[in-house]
């Protein structure tokens, strides 16, 4: 009996070292899993924190040497000899303007005239094919992000997520500007009044009107508070009412900012700019103010054709 005891306890023992030995195995098994696991966390933790010294470096780079304000002073906008062809068509020729700070301006001419093309070279969407256009003193086509700081665009028939509201829109865009939650909090409350968009903040954008839409528009331009504001036929579509909304609105815009809009309706541009530009064929054929523009007996439309050369073929 005596032997037996000894050989079942040293059978017990046996087995409860393998039973240790394989408990002390998985647990070396998960410490060496789990810091696997946690070394790889660590090299894409140190990673992540690499590439992201490197953008705010890189951003900080950028606001040292292209943030310092309006290098032109009060020039707010200007193009030297710019010109586009497309396929061997030149749409904009040699066109030279000079637009100071607090201006509003009207571009005017004939559908096709280049208007919508040389908006796009001074917001930066298109590259000219010779000369240069620059927004407060910064060259659109090499340092568009710098001058984009300055500018505010709304394109005919701006696009906007119709699913949002206004208020979830601005919010969306002051996010993507990087703007810190107080900046955004003020000036989402400033284009809104400014914009007097307050009864309709928190409905679907999608049943808004269109001058409401367009008013959305224009907020959305001004909340980084740009210098200058480029507007793409803002009234395009609209009915006299909503077209008067947006003359109130833009008059408002106005008493501090410079605007540059265009239009090939004559009395859009008497109602809200007090100089105008006018183009027919890429070409500059008319650049001063409103009242000198049609001759002795004229009216604006008359003027509007003699200056464009308009032909009737239908």
């Amino acid at each position: 009996w005596r032997d037996n005891w000894f050989e079942q306890e040293e059978l017990d023992r046996h087995k409860l070292d393998r039973k240790i030995a394989s408990e002390l195995h998985w647990l070396n098994r998960g410490v060496t899993a789990r810091r696997k696991r946690n070394q790889g966390r660590l090299r894409a933790l140190n990673a992540l924190r690499a590439e992201r010294q490197n953008q705010k470096a890189f951003i900080g780079d950028v606001k040292l040497t292209t943030t310092e304000g309006n290098r032109a002073g009060k020039l707010a906008i200007e193009t030297k000899s710019i010109g586009k062809t497309y396929d061997g068509a030149s749409l904009v020729l040699d066109l030279s303007i000079r637009i100071q700070r607090g201006d509003r301006i009207g571009i005017v001419g004939p559908n096709g005239a280049g208007k919508s093309t040389t908006m796009k070279i001074l917001t930066g969407y298109l590259s000219p094919s010779e000369g240069v256009a620059s927004i407060a003193g910064y060259n659109m086509a090499s340092e568009r992000i710098a001058g984009s700081r300055h500018l505010g665009y709304l394109p005919e028939n701006g696009p906007l997520y119709l699913d949002m509201t206004p208020h979830s829109l601005l919010s969306f865009f002051a996010d993507a500007r990087g703007m810190s939650r107080r900046a955004r909090t003020e000036r989402i409350e400033a284009v809104v009044d400014l914009c007097d968009l307050g009864s309709v903040i928190h409905k679907a954008i999608g049943k808004l009107s269109k001058g409401y839409r367009q008013r959305v528009g224009m907020a959305q331009a001004l909340l980084h508070e740009p210098d200058v504001l480029i507007m793409d036929e803002p009234t395009a579509g609209l009915d006299p009412n909503q077209i008067q909304e947006v003359r109130n609105t833009m008059n408002r815009l106005g008493k501090d900012r410079t605007i540059l809009l265009s239009t090939h309706i004559m009395q859009e541009v008497e109602a809200m700019a007090n100089r105008v530009i006018m183009i027919n064929e890429g070409h500059l054929v008319y650049d001063g103010p409103m009242n000198k523009l049609a001759e002795s007996g004229e009216t604006l439309d008359q003027a509007f054709r003699r200056k464009t050369e308009f032909i009737d073929t239908i």
